[in-house]
């Protein structure tokens, strides 16, 4: 996007969009990873300290990535339908962006945060390409089915989670059962495993063992990615497709009609994420409730609720296009690539032990800080950076990549 009026919106919604990311990731810089899906297994557990969680479950987590890939979506259809505009070949075009996003992804999971999400933007990108010459109600009714897909294989793993719990400790398991069971339950988030004090070792230590760690997880992680987030992933970016020809997510529509749409998917999703919430917090963060409310049963809300944030924010950028925010939260958006990688550079800076050295030695309160002052950072650079160049620096790498050539960067 070069900033024009007509997309402000989309510049402005993926400037929101990635400083959104950045509430949930920060658990993942500045904790071990069982905090992101527990509340117990780091973080602090006083109310304060839950306060934080629950809102953050309740209105973003989910949401603020699902919108990303609701505008990686429409983006992404925006440029094939640019490249078939001046005569490239589109597909050519698309697949090339997403070989190189494959290897930014890769180098980012390796080299700095085992919480990447480009690499399962690449695979679900690539495999979203089947769905861009698809009418609007073609789009939505795919949607549906990729969500239902997600929705019932989430289902059967917490299941299946759930079974082997209650094997685990049911009189005369065997060694090996109890054993795959305690796992389990650490991989899910379980509070005092094993795993957590390993993260702490890890990423207390130096660049040279976390890289190894990360060099050596990368497989996995990929099977994870394919396995459990590219039926989810594909599913919003294929609903931001459906945004973007229905001319939804360009901001064509009536400010009120964007109203009316947040207010009743924000109606449908805050009660039974609030009941969720209330129920992880009641069952005194039990393992598998935790996990199951986290991966599964939160999901139906977590799409209506995409929805709503995406219309909420329409309705204010529509309604304040000239204001000195959105002007500025746009920029963010122009140069989302160099701000998601950018925070990766300062947060794991900041907590790991090459760095500051400050992994676990913070709660969940306080890690809003770090996120507060990280919006700042962006705000403050964007826009003066995209006074004076085309791209932001990550951009400006990707489009050079993909185009085999370097581009022009600076405009005077």
């Amino acid at each position: 996007m070069q900033g024009s009026d007509r997309h402000l919106s989309l510049d402005a919604m993926r400037g929101f969009g990635v400083m959104g990311i950045l509430l949930l990731n920060i658990i993942g810089f500045s904790m071990p990873g069982a905090a992101y899906v527990n509340p117990a297994a780091w973080g602090g557990t006083d109310p304060l300290n839950i306060g934080v969680w629950a809102t953050n479950f309740v209105l973003f987590d989910g949401k603020m990535r699902g919108l990303f890939s609701v505008l990686f979506g429409a983006s992404m259809l925006l440029i094939i339908q640019r490249a078939e505009a001046s005569g490239q070949n589109p597909k050519s075009v698309h697949l090339n962006r997403m070989a190189w996003l494959f290897v930014i992804g890769a180098a980012h999971y390796t080299v700095l945060w085992w919480g990447d999400i480009l690499v399962p933007y690449a695979i679900s990108g690539t495999l979203a390409l089947y769905f861009v010459k698809k009418d609007v109600k073609q789009l939505i009714r795919w949607a549906i089915i990729l969500f239902s897909l997600y929705f019932i294989i989430a289902c059967l793993m917490v299941g299946g989670g759930w079974w082997q719990s209650i094997q685990g400790i049911a009189p005369g398991t065997d060694a090996e059962t109890v054993e795959s069971t305690r796992q389990m339950l650490a991989s899910f988030g379980k509070p005092g495993s094993d795993e957590i004090t390993s993260d702490l070792s890890l990423y207390r230590s130096g660049w040279p063992a976390i890289f190894a760690d990360n060099l050596s997880t990368f497989p996995s992680s990929l099977v994870n990615a394919l396995l459990l987030f590219t039926l989810d992933t594909m599913g919003m970016m294929v609903l931001g497709m459906a945004m973007l020809k229905s001319g939804f997510i360009l901001g064509l529509w009536a400010p009120d009609f964007y109203a009316k749409v947040a207010r009743r998917a924000f109606a449908i999703g805050l009660g039974p994420m609030i009941a969720l919430a209330a129920w992880v917090i009641a069952s005194g963060f039990d393992t598998m409730t935790a996990f199951g409310a986290f991966f599964a049963f939160s999901f139906p809300f977590r799409v209506v609720l995409t929805v709503g944030w995406a219309a909420l924010l329409l309705w204010f950028v529509v309604r304040n296009r000239d204001n000195a925010l959105v002007v500025r939260v746009a920029a963010a958006g122009r140069a989302a690539f160099s701000n998601y990688l950018g925070t990766s550079l300062v947060m794991t800076f900041v907590f790991y032990g090459w760095g500051l050295g400050l992994f676990g030695h913070i709660d969940r309160i306080t890690a809003m800080a770090f996120v507060f002052a990280a919006w700042g950072i962006m705000l403050l650079w964007s826009k003066p950076w995209l006074e004076r160049f085309r791209f932001g620096p990550a951009e400006w790498l990707w489009r050079s990549l993909a185009r085999r050539s370097v581009q022009p960067m600076r405009l005077r």
